[in-house]
């Protein structure tokens, strides 16, 4: 978690490592911190939508649609169906009393504020050895952007302006900065060409 008053950029997690990841906390009876770092890594939302959802919303559907908190704007999304399946299963071990309670709660039945999800994501990253510098709520859908455009191969630019869209991005260029992406990596996109 950075100072305050200071500008800190959060970093994405390789796919792989945020899969083991979200996969060793389900083993270790973190469900909800599963939950959550796969709901980031698999919907490209921000917290704030995270941690205004109900099982209602996720659970048993195979799509949902909300109103993004910061921009207001409609969104619909798509469950995958592996992330479908993890919903259901961490359902299964969390057993909430009802469908329509806020998912992400602590024990005293309050949602998690953002700052105490940054200060439980630091614990996960020393506990579970994590390789990647800024660790926080915007890592997860960073990692959903990047994972989008690493899999693009010949269709990067179309990844950007897919993600540009769902980013809710006034334009590409802001998505390419907002992941990271380098000029080297555009430059290879030439590479893929063959005669």
């Amino acid at each position: 978690m950075s100072a305050k008053f200071s500008n800190t950029t959060a970093d994405f997690l390789e796919w792989g490592q945020a899969m083991n990841l979200l996969r060793n906390l389900y083993n270790d009876k973190k469900y909800k911190m599963s939950l959550l770092i796969s709901l980031g890594c698999f919907f490209g939302l921000r917290i704030s939508d995270i941690l205004n959802l109900r099982w209602e919303a996720i659970y048993n559907k195979d799509e949902f649609e909300l109103i993004e908190k910061k921009t207001k704007k409609k969104r619909e999304i798509k469950i995958n169906g592996q992330l479908k399946k993890h919903i259901n299963d961490c359902y299964q071990q969390i057993k909430p009393k009802m469908l329509d309670e806020y998912i992400f709660t602590s024990q005293k039945g309050s949602i998690y504020s953002i700052q105490r999800i940054n200060v439980m994501l630091k614990d996960i990253k020393t506990n579970y050895n994590l390789k990647i510098r800024n660790f926080s709520t915007h890592s997860m859908r960073k990692s959903f952007g990047r994972e989008i455009f690493n899999r693009s191969g010949e269709n990067a630019e179309l990844a950007i302006v897919k993600l540009s869209h769902l980013f809710n991005h006034s334009n590409p260029a802001i998505t390419r900065r907002y992941l990271g992406i380098s000029q080297k990596e555009l430059m290879e996109t030439y590479d893929i060409l063959s005669f």
